[in-house]
């Protein structure tokens, strides 16, 4: 049984640290059109670097992305036309946020390597379930040099990031419970 156990905790704890070993979301998982708040963890900087900026792409679908400032931090974001432009509460879209990117003002605001942080920010999920990769631009400080480590990588077929260097961040957005969400 102690055997069964150790095997158990040591499985956890493997886990546990490949979760830290990228920027991953705080709720993998989420239903199809509802309103999501979107939790990067951020675990570490690049290589014993500290990490200066946190770049998030909005993948296609996810719409009005709305970004939460960041005390010592300031946010940009990128906003494109739209292919096909969509409803919110009466009002026609044509452009939307496809990039928010929270970068430190200053040396001391910048996030430590051994130190751990979260960014966030909130859109409205597609309707459609599956897989959605959020890629995430990781810039760390080196001396005044940039170092980047973008966590863009998804896998040829399924959902495991097991194996890949660089993993996207996944969110499965899952069959909507009936009614109206929001």
């Amino acid at each position: 049984m102690k055997t069964l156990a150790t095997i158990a905790a040591i499985a956890l704890l493997g886990l546990a640290v490949e979760t830290r070993a990228h920027v991953v979301l705080d709720q993998p998982t989420a239903p199809a059109g509802s309103s999501y708040r979107a939790v990067f963890r951020v675990g570490h900087g690049c290589d014993g670097l500290p990490t200066r900026a946190i770049t998030v792409r909005i993948p296609a679908g996810v719409q009005g992305a709305k970004p939460m400032p960041k005390p010592g931090w300031a946010l940009a974001t990128r906003t494109e036309t739209l292919a096909t432009p969509y409803l919110s509460h009466g009002k026609r879209i044509d452009a939307d946020v496809t990039e928010v990117a929270w970068t430190a003002t200053a040396k001391d605001a910048f996030l430590p390597d051994a130190w751990y942080d979260e960014f966030v920010l909130r859109a409205t999920l597609p309707a459609e379930t599956g897989a959605v990769w959020f890629q995430v631009v990781q810039t760390c400080d080196d001396n005044g040099r940039d170092v980047r480590k973008e966590w863009a990588q998804v896998p040829k077929e399924g959902n495991s990031t097991r194996g890949l260097p660089l993993p996207a961040a996944l969110l499965l957005i899952e069959p909507a419970a009936p009614g109206h969400v929001h």
